[in-house]
């Protein structure tokens, strides 16, 4: 692995989810637009959540919070692939907030506007 790995746990950030971070390549799937979204709170980059939440659902302000990510669990996923329109991803991500260990599970449904992957909305889970 060159570099540093990714938040995501898929490997080396340049190869995994920077590409999709810095806008130079889109998420191929429903999972990947998921994960580097789930990079993009942990590393900070708030222009990526705004661009990769559909505009319709997508909150005034955008940013990626306080909370320490510590990891990530895909728990499963439907749809989503590179043939569909929509899909869905249930994950648990791991965090610390003010020294506290917890865990955010969620059902979060994805869609696509001109092609591309957009984060609609979720549920708990």
């Amino acid at each position: 692995m060159t570099g540093p790995r990714c938040p995501c746990g898929g490997g080396s950030l340049a190869t995994c989810c920077g590409p999709i971070l810095d806008g130079t390549q889109a998420a191929p799937t429903a999972e990947r637009l998921m994960r580097s979204r789930y990079t993009a709170f942990a590393l900070g980059h708030d222009a990526h959540l705004r661009r990769s939440w559909h505009p319709a659902s997508r909150p005034t302000l955008v940013t990626a919070g306080r909370r320490t990510w510590t990891g990530l669990e895909i728990v499963a996923t439907t749809g989503g692939t590179m043939l569909d329109t929509t899909g869905t991803v249930t994950f648990r991500a791991s965090y610390l907030d003010e020294g506290r260990r917890g865990v955010l599970g969620e059902c979060s449904r994805f869609g696509r506007v001109e092609g591309r992957w957009v984060y609609l909305d979720a549920e708990a889970c």
